[in-house]
């Protein structure tokens, strides 16, 4: 994608555990408000790679910047402008869904006022007001699921780097959930989304496919299809990925 300033800017990124390469070089732009799928099989080294975007690791050799930081010497201020969401949600049963808003909030540095407004607004928006105060170990997985979207975006990063969100969750979820992500982009945030599940790489902008640490395939899901010459993403896959060596 051609995009003067981009969201997030890589370089031949590359990080090495002794003698293993798990990411070898890779180079990649996402816009600013782009849906950016982030595919690849276990192994493949893109959990390796997000990590490093997200200021968590630092690489062994190469170059990448995060909504304008350097990924080695500005780590810290990646961390303030950015948001996370973990397949297993990383939210805390034995507090309420307003709290768990709270300690996100305050982690991301939001004041009491920012909270408040945010929290308030957010919560409407996704009919969550009457439950507020609800444990949220006691709130279906679909909820549970709208609001670690919501802890991992209440301060309005730039970015927000979402692994594996929908794992575990009905296909009706998995829906509604992925237009929560098309109302963030359509308000300017950048989504880099990693998931297993193939047909959702048909709702992203374009698609990178990770294979033993190095990017395979990247473009829009209709341009892969038709440089394939197949009719699906699982079909992509299968092909660009066949001839991997890792596994678990």
């Amino acid at each position: 994608m051609e995009n003067n300033n981009p969201a997030i800017s890589v370089r031949d990124l590359t990080k090495k555990f002794g003698n293993f390469t798990a990411v070898d070089h890779i180079s990649f732009d996402v816009g600013k408000g782009e849906i950016f799928g982030f595919l690849g099989a276990n192994g493949a080294g893109k959990t390796t790679a997000m990590r490093m975007l997200c200021g968590l690791s630092f690489p062994t050799s190469g170059q990448g910047q995060v909504a304008g930081y350097d990924i080695v010497s500005q780590s810290e201020d990646i961390k303030r402008h950015i948001g996370y969401m973990s397949q297993k949600f990383s939210l805390y049963g034995e507090l309420t869904v307003i709290e768990n808003l709270r300690l996100f909030s305050s982690i991301y540095g939001m004041n009491r006022q920012s909270f408040r407004h945010a929290s308030s607004r957010l919560l409407e928006e996704l009919e969550m007001t009457d439950m507020q105060n609800a444990l949220v170990k006691d709130i279906p997985v679909g909820w549970k699921q709208k609001l670690a979207f919501l802890s991992a975006t209440i301060h309005s990063p730039e970015i927000v780097f979402l692994d594996e969100p929908t794992g575990g969750v009905d296909p009706v979820t998995r829906r509604k959930f992925w237009e929560l992500i098309y109302k963030a982009s359509s308000d300017g945030m950048t989504v880099f989304v990693t998931t297993h599940y193939l047909d959702e790489a048909e709702y992203c902008n374009r698609v990178s496919i990770m294979v033993d640490g190095h990017i395979n395939a990247l473009d829009a899901p209709a341009a892969l299809k038709q440089r394939y010459n197949v009719s699906s993403m699982d079909e992509v896959f299968r092909i660009v990925a066949k001839d991997s060596t890792r596994s678990d």
